[in-house]
């Protein structure tokens, strides 16, 4: 079992906690909980009848459970954040905080393949339960899906050449390593690129994996749900697609489209921004390489 010394420094700790605005005897999810440094701090602030319930699909992060009494940790998926509340009789709460992305502990652990730094099977699973993984993908997807795994998810404009050579490498024989895809696809990584290349194409695979764009849709819409009135939301994510889509949701209320305005042009959404965009600063991506691409959104509902 791994030891929280294996997780590393939360990102944007205070930051996306104070976004919460908490209440001492309220209510709060942290859907991410991974090394458990966001929920420590949210449990510091919480007084004796507050609570907390936290999220994580990865079994490994069950070994840095929190001896508290106001804390529970849920072993699942927060695309199912509201089923499971609704299983320990909460049906609102005060703010939910969402840490997105790869775990450092997740990127540091080999075996796992979701690192451009070792080799390992091509797994990119954020959950051992999950029956897709990263060697369905690569040797089971036909060249149109792999096209577009690449071109949405990894924002590759080579996707076509991509997909089409995996397709012809794999005829040859079946590619069961991340090395192994490196060499399939080394003419397309030119060595002043090559890191940035393969990251895109890592991070491709690893979305459609866990399929974390639906999974981010679902949890944002079930967060209006089931948050109060003043209740706030607090999200960091790490590329633009994530992006995206939480400062759509918030602002919009809908991840496409628009809202319908009434007579006088007004339009009402469900959310308030609160704040402007925050970024780590450069002492904390120092601390904390993980951090450099953060984002975090914070923002309350009406």
């Amino acid at each position: 079992m791994t030891t929280t010394m294996e997780y590393h420094n939360p990102v944007l700790l205070h930051p996306t906690v104070d976004g919460l605005n908490i209440k001492p005897d309220g209510i709060y999810v942290d859907v991410t909980f991974g090394g458990g440094g966001h929920s420590k701090e949210i449990l510091s602030r919480l007084g004796p009848n507050g609570k907390l319930f936290a999220f994580d699909q990865d079994e490994d992060a069950l070994a840095n459970a929190l001896p508290d009494e106001r804390f529970t940790l849920i072993n699942e998926n927060f695309r199912f954040i509201k089923r499971f509340l609704r299983f320990h009789g909460v049906r609102g709460v005060d703010g939910i905080l969402a840490d997105l992305g790869v775990s450092s502990h997740q990127f540091d652990v080999a075996e796992r393949g979701f690192s451009t730094r070792f080799d390992a099977e091509l797994d990119m699973r954020m959950s051992q339960k999950n029956d897709l993984n990263a060697y369905r993908v690569v040797n089971e997807y036909d060249e149109q899906d792999l096209r577009r795994v690449f071109l949405d998810y990894g924002e590759l404009k080579n996707a076509p050449v991509l997909a089409r050579t995996i397709v012809e490498a794999r005829e040859n024989k079946v590619i069961k390593t991340t090395d192994e895809l490196k060499e399939v696809l080394a003419k397309y990584l030119p060595e002043r690129v090559r890191n940035k290349i393969l990251a895109q194409i890592y991070q491709a695979i690893r979305i459609e994996v866990n399929q974390e764009m639906d999974v981010l849709k679902e949890f944002i819409e079930q967060s209006l749900e089931i948050l109060n009135p003043g209740g706030r939301l607090s999200v960091i994510s790490y590329h633009s697609l994530e992006d995206r889509l939480v400062k759509r949701f918030i602002k919009n209320g809908m991840f496409e489209g628009e809202p319908e305005r009434d007579f006088y042009g007004n339009f009402s959404v469900p959310f308030k921004t609160i704040g402007k965009l925050i970024v780590p600063d450069d002492a904390e991506i120092k601390i904390n390489n993980r951090a450099r691409s953060a984002k975090l959104r914070i923002a309350e509902k009406r």
